[in-house]
């Protein structure tokens, strides 16, 4: 273990993160020839002391990487932890025969766990699942010149320049300036703040157990008054209200009448006639 190497438990990011920054920054970088030496240890004999030295020695590289996204308002030191991860990952995956430097290589995955990290953490809500959303979400705020709404042209531009639809582009614009809204009013809030609170405009009438109970009360009435309507007609006319209304290929009036042999008008006053005594079953 080279001895310029701090020992594990004082290379964790947290409350005291200047500290950190001095303690990762102090570590010297690893030349070419050290880098490949000790990847080539790692690649070929499974060395868990020349993994610890390469990941120490780039730690510096994730500090540096997480500072570029200080303008999601997300914590550094959490930032840094998750790049961590990434810079491990990067490590165990790392081909020295490739002829590339571990920091070319692993800044793939540095950026894509603390692009994770962002996702689940920018917003309560989702902000981009698909592929398409999660490239602009990480471009698009770099691509506004300002806080102002992109233009037709610079919104095109954007979407061209990532392969994207350009409703797409002003779908995450708009999803990148909103904000999260608490269910419940603030603590203390007056009536004049209060009452803007989704919890009184997205309030859900049909959960109240009493109206549920009514609702279905009103319903198994209904269906009893119903049955007992049908089972009060005659045969021919419950054939006829099942063939018009509750088939699922209705028949004619001209079907009915050729079936019981008697004119398509007559077949018409029988629908109605039942209908009527049904209307009046339901509504007593």
């Amino acid at each position: 273990m080279s001895k310029n190497l701090q020992p594990i438990d004082q290379m964790v990011p947290g409350a005291n993160l200047p500290a950190y920054v001095q303690a990762v920054s102090s570590i010297p970088i690893l030349t070419a020839e050290r880098e490949r030496e000790l990847a080539e240890d790692l690649y070929f004999n499974d060395n868990l002391a020349a993994a610890r030295e390469l990941v120490m020695s780039h730690l510096r590289f994730v500090v540096h990487i997480a500072r570029s996204y200080s303008g999601y308002g997300l914590a550094e030191a959490d930032l840094i932890q998750e790049g961590n991860v990434g810079l491990m990952k990067a490590v165990k995956r790392f081909n020295p025969e490739k002829g590339v430097r571990l920091v070319s290589f692993a800044v793939h995955w540095i950026k894509a766990e603390m692009h994770e990290y962002i996702l689940r953490n920018w917003r309560i809500v989702k902000v981009a699942t698909t592929k398409a959303q999660r490239k602009l979400f990480f471009n698009l705020r770099s691509a506004k010149k300002d806080l102002a709404w992109l233009s037709a042209d610079e919104a095109r531009a954007v979407a061209d320049e990532l392969g994207v639809d350009v409703k797409e582009v002003h779908r995450m614009e708009g999803r990148l300036s909103s904000r999260d809204l608490a269910y419940d009013a603030p603590q203390g809030a007056d009536e004049d703040d209060g009452w803007q609170a989704p919890q009184y405009y997205l309030e859900d009438h049909s959960a109240d157990p009493a109206l549920a109970a009514e609702s279905s009360d009103w319903q198994q009435s209904s269906e009893e008054r119903l049955h007992q309507a049908l089972a009060e007609l005659d045969e021919r006319s419950r054939d006829i209200l099942a063939q018009r209304w509750l088939a699922d290929e209705k028949a004619t009036l001209h079907e009915l009448a050729a079936r019981y042999n008697v004119s398509a008008e007559r077949i018409r006053q029988l629908e109605q006639g039942a209908m009527k005594k049904l209307r009046s079953a339901m509504a007593a």
